[in-house]
């Protein structure tokens, strides 16, 4: 556990993906993170059920465009996160 927790401390600060239970993803800057919750600044909350795109194409433009914010402060529930990544990180 403290290895997880390692790991998202070093995510705070940097944009970051989230990909929930919901049809939604989740991007933007992770600002705060706490037993509960991930706190995103500048934040893009996209539902998937808005357009044809698939969670991964959508992932892929945000890398490769930036993230369209539509949010400056949004609160990710953690019980309901499948998976968190920086950015950065996703393969083109």
């Amino acid at each position: 556990m403290a290895d997880l927790d390692a790991a998202l401390t070093q995510l705070r600060g940097r944009v970051v993906v989230i990909d929930v239970e919901a049809p939604y993803v989740y991007t933007g800057t992770l600002a705060e993170l706490d037993t509960q919750h991930f706190v995103l600044e500048n934040a893009d909350v996209h539902d998937l059920r808005d357009t044809p795109t698939t969670r991964e194409l959508y992932v892929l433009e945000t890398r490769l465009h930036g993230v369209r914010a539509n949010r400056q402060k949004v609160l990710v529930r953690r019980d309901q996160v499948l998976s968190i990544s920086a950015l950065d990180d996703v393969i083109e």
